[in-house]
């Protein structure tokens, strides 16, 4: 069977996978269901767990007044109920449904906030508690909700009356066993891990039996040995998700011990790797790479994560297992994709960016992939996927992997990724005072018979960034024909970072600090073309990228070197 039947084949089981699943979550949702969802009330809240997620009293004064600024999105209510708001962003009503806002409320520490924080929860009782449809109970969005509800209980239920909080715990119970049902049958991916931690979480807030709280701890503990690398990375490998499972495990981690319960020890382990994991993907900025979903980053958010970081140390060079290298030295940070493509049923929002790098100098980043905007249209996510859009190779003005399906796949599925590299050999070339790997990929050998071969090399103190890309067949020998080979080599540079030409026609690089970066390749005449930044914290923005441009048939290996000087010795020798 042919690589492409293959795919063909998976993506369609995964198809039916998905349609199976949807029809059971429907089914199960219905009348007759329902009453397994009923049952005992649970006397009382034992714990609220911690909130490490950013909070911000602003934002709980804006919802006061209706306004919603959720999912980079704002709604104003006038004054009606956000839940009878028809607002056609679905992020948006995720995020209400949601119920992660109520930090902000918690955060402001007012009777007034509590008291609007118990209006909502009651409206969402009265509207959707009764109903299980729609988008309130997704399982995903049910998950997030339950370890809202009882991080934020304490808010909720400040001053309620007997009645509410009657009302909230009946349907807190409901919610969790609706979602126990559920999560068995979740789709693979970080859904699910969140589900069984939010199921984790209510076994040691709310009154249960012993053999409840150890299930719970043993879904837990599956689904981490499923969905966390021995390196700490996610099985999606996108850094964000690092993050985002970090800022619940955290918190669940010491409700176990304010429970004085045993946590399951892959609990432990998970956290002891993921937190390493998440200093390797960040810059010097505190900003995370941008690889298979990434957009921009709040280093607020990580730093409160990393400050219950007890290893320290300088981060890891490798993540084998995740597929990245870092490169580290002298105040320059490059961090690089060696890896094959994710699973494909964890992976609609990874990326085709094989062999693709980052570089910062100090707190600047100069070369960049070009990241997603997290809360755009969805129209811009293809081509933030694309090869082109990361700093590395495409062939024929192709990506080296695919996404675009059928609408019919896409309305089931959203845009796994499929076709990409089978095998990216990858091997460190570190020696005395150099870092460096040499890694190839297949991507492209099936379309094209050709293969990229990528070396990579920090020296000099971190001064020099030497590179070597290659375009080999099979046997690693040189493709020569006449076939269409147009080869890109991008480099996408960050739009806060100057770039021109000097006196020797040298491409320039010169950040808002006094550091300078000239880039030459002596094989190729570098070029600079448009490009957009996607991962801006405002959203995209115009950026540009130097681009080599060859024939495989013509070359069959490019060389180039970023080179650090300072800006004042650049203007002394111009005097001289």
């Amino acid at each position: 069977m042919s690589i492409a039947a293959d795919n063909t084949t998976r993506l369609w089981a995964l198809v039916a996978k998905e349609f199976w699943r949807k029809t059971r979550r429907r089914l199960r949702a219905g009348p007759i269901y329902r009453w397994r969802y009923s049952g005992r009330t649970p006397e009382r809240v034992l714990i609220a767990p911690p909130d490490l997620r950013l909070a911000d009293p602003q934002i709980a004064l804006e919802i006061y007044y209706g306004r919603f600024p959720l999912s980079g999105h704002l709604v104003e209510t006038g004054g009606q109920s956000p839940f009878l708001v028809d607002v056609p962003n679905s992020g948006w009503q995720r995020s209400l449904h949601g119920f992660r806002w109520l930090r902000h409320m918690r955060a402001a520490g007012t009777e007034l906030a509590a008291a609007n924080a118990r209006a909502l929860v009651s409206d969402w009782i009265a509207l959707h508690g009764n109903r299980i449809s729609g988008t309130a109970w997704e399982p995903a969005t049910t998950a997030k909700r339950i370890i809202s509800w009882l991080q934020h209980s304490s808010v909720v239920l400040q001053g309620a009356e007997f009645a509410f909080y009657r009302a909230f715990l009946r349907s807190l119970a409901i919610q969790i066993r609706y979602l126990r049902s559920m999560a068995r049958e979740m789709p693979n991916g970080k859904d699910k891990l969140r589900a069984r931690i939010a199921l984790a979480f209510a076994a040691l807030s709310l009154p249960v039996t012993a053999n409840v709280l150890r299930s719970a701890a043993r879904g837990l503990a599956d689904e981490l040995d499923r969905q966390i690398l021995p390196d700490g990375g996610h099985v999606s490998r996108n850094p964000m998700v690092v993050l985002e499972i970090l800022a619940d495990l955290l918190p669940l981690r010491h409700t176990y011990a304010n429970q004085a319960e045993q946590p399951p020890l892959a609990l432990i382990n998970a956290v002891e790797r993921m937190l390493p994991a998440l200093r390797f993907f960040r810059h010097q900025d505190g900003s995370l790479a941008r690889f298979n979903g990434m957009g921009a980053t709040i280093q607020d958010r990580i730093a409160a994560i990393l400050r219950h970081d007890e290893t320290g140390g300088a981060p890891p060079l490798h993540a084998t297992h995740s597929g990245f290298e870092r490169l580290s030295m002298g105040g320059t940070t490059v961090i690089a994709d060696t890896g094959t493509p994710p699973p494909i049923d964890v992976s609609s929002h990874a990326h085709a960016g094989c062999l693709s790098f980052e570089m910062s100098s100090g707190r600047q980043h100069y070369v960049v992939n070009a990241g997603v905007d997290t809360y755009g249209i969805a129209d811009m996510r293809p081509l933030a996927r694309a090869t082109a859009a990361h700093s590395t190779v495409t062939i024929n003005d192709t990506s080296s992997a695919s996404f675009a399906h059928s609408q019919r796949v896409s309305g089931i599925l959203g845009s796994p990724l499929v076709g990409g590299p089978k095998s990216v050999p990858c091997q460190r070339t570190d020696r005395a005072g150099v870092q460096g790997f040499i890694a190839s990929h297949d991507g492209y050998a099936q379309r094209f018979g050709l293969y990229h071969e990528r070396e990579l090399s920090l020296s000099a103190g971190g001064n020099i960034l030497s590179g070597c890309d290659r375009i080999l067949r099979a046997g690693t020998a040189p493709k020569r024909n006449n076939g269409p080979e147009a080869v890109a080599v991008r480099f996408h540079i960050h739009p806060d970072v100057q770039l021109f030409r000097d006196q020797k026609e040298r491409l320039v690089l010169t950040g808002p600090d006094l550091d300078t970066w000239v880039f030459i390749s002596p094989d190729v005449p570098a070029e600079v073309e448009e490009s957009i930044y996607f991962a801006g914290l405002a959203g995209p923005r115009r950026s540009r990228q130097i681009v080599l441009s060859f024939k495989a048939s013509e070359i069959s290996e490019v060389h180039w070197q970023f080179s650090r000087t300072r800006i004042i010795n650049r203007l002394d020798s111009q005097r001289g």
